[in-house]
């Protein structure tokens, strides 16, 4: 091999940058490592890889990209090396970042959801309907931070009547998995309890490790009350969401779809209201015109009624009256009587007898001999 000659300090850059460059093996690698020492300037983030015994220099063009890089984190990064040859440089090209064992829980996930979609658990007609009144919503979540404030907050403006019951647990870490189905397990029985919410922010696939467990996915599949899953960000997916009778793209959207709000309720009172009361209105008028013309008409049906009996009474009156017998004696009749009998011919007077002449205002008794026949 024939040695090199003199080089320039270009010259010695720009070799090493093609050695670089034209060794395919080093294109698209990953390397795993702690950041530490990150800086941005502009929309370059510059920060250092290390392990135990070495640490190499990093540069991030893409944007996106600069929320995985915190500082402390073990990551996997991806990329290429690049040799600055202006300042003689070699950094590390990023160009995508994931947490140390992310890709092995992904794995764990992809093999999890298999497994239970083939027993059914993500079976649509398993699905329970969302009730159609709530009164109470039970909410499995962390007793602090933002998810119950916010389930709350839009549940109560919405409508100030529905109760929240929490059930505080543990959203990560060690112990979270069986307290979420305890949790899930303990309010499916509670019969005051109409819908559960199981919640939480969002973060890693490492954070939701606990929403990716057979343990819970089985405990939301036999729960008895609806529930709904709201874990995460609207792009993160977690196994209890395939489970679950509803998903929620976030906590506070879980709480907008169990309640309706009440000045939209208030209204639809208000107008059937007035719609009742306008009917009840026109019913009684309706009647109101009714009775009177059925008033009207019955009191003219009595007064004709009336008139007629007292015609066919005054016609009596004077039936009656022709038939007096004092008023026949008035007008210069007598009636005579001999022995209890009338007597209405000379012929039947008994001279042995004496005679009762009847006047319309008295009697007089008269003796038979004074009685001559002409």
């Amino acid at each position: 091999m024939t040695p090199l000659s003199t080089l320039t300090v270009s010259q010695y850059s720009t070799y090493i940058k093609q050695i670089f460059d034209a060794e395919e093996l080093l294109h698209n690698i990953k390397i795993v490592g702690e950041v530490f020492g990150v800086s941005k300037t502009r929309n370059v983030l510059y920060f250092s890889l290390k392990d135990e015994a070495s640490s190499i220099s990093c540069v991030c063009f893409s944007s996106f990209v600069f929320d995985s890089i915190q500082e402390g984190a073990k990551l996997v990064v991806t990329g290429s090396p690049n040799y600055y040859v202006k300042g003689g440089r070699l950094s590390f090209v990023v160009s995508k970042a994931e947490k140390f064992g992310q890709g092995e829980l992904y794995l764990q996930f992809l093999m999890m959801k298999e497994k239970l979609e083939k027993e059914g658990l993500f079976d649509p007609s398993k699905k329970k309907p969302m009730p159609a009144s709530v009164k109470t919503i039970g909410v499995i979540t962390s007793k602090e931070g933002a998810v119950i404030h916010d389930i709350c907050s839009v549940s109560w403006r919405r409508d100030p009547s529905i109760n929240i019951a929490l059930y505080p647990v543990k959203v990560q870490g060690k112990g979270a998995e069986e307290e979420i189905a305890r949790a899930i397990e303990a309010l499916s029985d509670f019969d005051q309890i109409d819908v559960i919410i199981v919640a939480r922010g969002g973060g890693s696939m490492e954070d939701l490790a606990a929403y990716n467990t057979e343990r819970v996915a089985r405990a939301a599949f036999e729960c008895h009350k609806p529930l709904i899953s709201a874990v995460g960000h609207e792009t993160d997916f977690t196994i209890i969401d395939f489970v679950s009778d509803l998903r929620a793209p976030t906590p506070s959207a879980a709480a907008e779809l169990l309640t309706s709000e009440t000045g939209k309720k208030r209204l639809q009172l208000k107008s059937a209201t007035v719609a009742f009361t306008n009917a009840f209105d026109r019913l009684v008028h309706s009647s109101e015109l009714s009775f009177e013309s059925a008033k009207n008409s019955f009191i003219m049906a009595c007064d004709s009624l009336i008139k007629d009996h007292e015609y066919e009474l005054g016609l009596l009156e004077k039936t009656l009256a022709s038939l007096d017998p004092k008023a026949v004696l008035k007008r210069g009749y007598a009636k005579i009587e001999q022995n209890g009998k009338v007597v209405d011919n000379a012929k039947a007077v008994v001279l042995s007898s004496k005679i009762e002449i009847a006047f319309y205002d008295g009697r007089v008794i008269a003796q038979p001999e004074e009685v001559k026949n002409d």
